[in-house]
């Protein structure tokens, strides 16, 4: 590995992220409600979950954030690789990391108060960034460059392979319904407490095996992006061509092996990849190519604090606070905007209060 400087652009487009995660998907909610348009219709439909198969663009944002991991890490642990500090020290610190948001995300989904085990949910999204950002720096760290590339591929379809010959009992094999796929039915074998959807956990635990996968995309992209291999422009070229490659090759596999967000599927895992670098390669390339840094900032800022906005809604009552400051705006414009403002201030109300984090130099590291 080679040193680089760290990249603006990786921290605007976390971000980005971000940023729908806070609540800007709430504006596109209610501009479809209070205005009919078809418009506003098909961009909050982009903003829902498909329930089972399918994509959307809220799909993207917890894979995307999995991936922006990985690049992070390649810089993180190759500069300190580069000053001679020892892997084993490394090591310690990737597994606690780790295992502090995979705690966290308990918290996140149970609070903090003492629960029966049966009401106490154990997988998280916090949890699945926490054993795919752990198990892939464990591959940066062991494994040749060339070996990643087959590990990623071995893990996606070892996967496959899995789920197409094998099935829960009493299904036929290769069923990848929610009740009859095997990540499904070994996560209500093995896992304790309660599943998210009763029989299914929309982040279980065996479906973490193509979710390391999306943290090797990123490390892969972040190794290249830290070499000394072509221009800049360059890089932001290829990332564009292989994100458009990987897209490709999950429209392929999604004939036989649906893409699929419950499942992680290996084709969500291609298609997510494919979105994911081409978004770094448009960020990259407008910000750290051509220097246009000066619209980064509103991101930045909520990027520096990813894990405290995403943890906030279980300590701080940003709903109460938002109608304090602005009911006063949703009385003036009534109905049926009165829900579009609050929608907008609830999202200028967390940016502010990141900003003064970021003013002061307040952030939460892991």
């Amino acid at each position: 590995m080679s040193h680089s400087p760290r990249l603006a652009s990786l921290d605007a487009l976390r971000g980005f992220d971000m940023f729908w995660i806070i609540g800007a998907e709430e504006v596109f909610h209610t501009l479809a409600k209070a205005t009919g348009s078809p418009f506003w219709q098909t961009l909050s439909d982009q903003f829902h979950h498909p329930y089972w198969n399918g994509f959307t663009a809220y799909d993207l944002i917890f894979p995307l954030f999995i991936f922006i991991s990985g690049i992070s890490a390649t810089y993180s642990l190759g500069a300190a690789l580069d000053k001679g500090t020892p892997k084993s020290d490394l090591v310690r610190k990737v597994l606690r990391r780790g295992l502090i948001l995979f705690i966290l995300g308990m918290v996140y989904n149970n609070g903090l108060q003492i629960r029966p085990l049966a009401d106490f949910r154990i997988m998280s999204v916090l949890g699945r960034i926490g054993i795919a950002y752990s198990l892939s720096c464990l591959l940066l760290l062991y494994a040749g460059p060339r070996a990643r590339y087959g590990w990623f591929a071995g893990l996606l379809l070892g996967y496959w392979a899995i789920l197409a010959f094998t099935s829960a009992p009493g299904f036929p094999p290769g069923d990848l319904t929610e009740a009859g796929n095997f990540a499904s039915w070994f996560d209500r074998t093995v896992l304790p407490g309660k599943l998210s959807r009763g029989i299914h956990d929309t982040v279980g635990l065996f479906n973490n095996i193509p979710a390391v996968a999306s943290g090797l995309a990123g490390i892969l992209t972040g190794e290249y992006l830290r070499s000394s291999r072509h221009t800049p422009a360059r890089k932001s070229a290829n990332m564009a061509a292989a994100g458009l490659i990987s897209l490709l090759l999950a429209q392929a596999w999604n004939i036989v092996f649906p893409i699929n967000k419950n499942l992680w599927s290996s084709s969500f895992v291609l298609n997510t990849a494919g979105w994911s670098l081409l978004l770094m390669a448009l960020f990259h390339f407008v910000i750290d190519v051509k220097g246009h840094r000066g619209w980064t900032f509103f991101f930045q800022v909520i990027g520096l604090n990813s894990i405290l906005i995403y943890m906030s809604p279980r300590f701080i009552d940003w709903s109460h606070t938002n109608q304090a400051l602005f009911h006063w705006l949703g009385d003036i414009l009534g109905d049926p905007y009165q829900a579009v403002a609050l929608a907008a201030t609830a999202v200028l109300v967390k940016w502010s209060a990141l900003c003064f984090l970021y003013q002061k130099k307040v952030f939460l590291r892991i």
